[in-house]
């Protein structure tokens, strides 16, 4: 079975230097339909203006990727670390028994827009960690690129749960297929673009929920970006 959530049914806020559409219930959006899906959290996409962000606050207990689609993402956090997240880069954070950090957009002229991604992670209370990689355009054009798995498999960033994400680059009329593992579920977050799945015409912020054994056929309509999630 696939189910849609379309972008146009998210949650909106806008709160002059962040436009947000959350794909499940977060901070004042709030819909008892869609708290997730499986492991999967949160999906937010954000768009933060020049000089602007999230000032330090903290987490616990959660598995944070961060994938940036347009501009730089300036990171900060209580372990030290301190980055620029660009297109291409793939960072995760584990909060595990606390930590704090702070995001801001590290231009002074120009928009960041990324996606947020929470994980359940497998237990609580481990300890805090972070890491971040970089994918070429290549390494995702036309395929499935492995960006993060629980071993850090295929040179991809690990993660503390049973989950792995893939990343794809889809020009017209590229094609690839999918096929969802038994006991498994898939989760398909278009980023930007527009595709076909199946005989379902998707397009940015749309979201594809799939059963066990499905298979999916995705066919790139207009230079699309997405994300698989593969799911327990």
């Amino acid at each position: 079975m696939i189910t849609l959530r379309k972008a146009d049914e998210r949650g909106h806020m806008n709160y002059g230097w962040l436009d947000t559409r959350h794909t499940f219930s977060f901070s004042e959006y709030y819909d008892p339909q869609h708290m997730g899906f499986r492991q999967l959290r949160v999906i937010n996409q954000d768009r933060v203006k020049p000089a602007m962000g999230f000032p330090t606050h903290p987490h616990r207990d959660m598995e944070i990727i961060s994938y940036v689609l347009d501009g730089a993402l300036e990171h900060k956090d209580s372990m030290g670390n301190g980055s620029v997240i660009r297109p291409g880069d793939v960072q995760r954070m584990s909060a595990g028994s606390g930590i704090t950090h702070s995001e801001y957009n590290h231009s002074k002229d120009d928009l960041v827009h990324f996606l947020q991604i929470w994980l359940i992670p497998e237990r609580k209370g481990i300890t805090p960690g972070y890491e971040q990689k970089y994918f070429t355009e290549s390494d995702k054009r036309g395929k499935l690129r492995l960006v993060a798995s629980p071993n850090g498999q295929d040179d991809s960033v690990s993660i503390n749960q049973d989950v792995s994400l893939y990343a794809a680059l889809l020009e017209s009329g590229e094609y690839l297929e999918y096929k969802t593992p038994d006991n498994r579920y898939t989760w398909v977050q278009v980023a930007r673009g527009e595709l076909m799945l199946n005989e379902h015409f998707l397009k940015e912020g749309d979201g594809v929920a799939a059963s066990p054994g499905e298979l999916l056929k995705l066919v790139g309509e207009e230079k699309a970006e997405i994300l698989l999630f593969d799911l327990f």
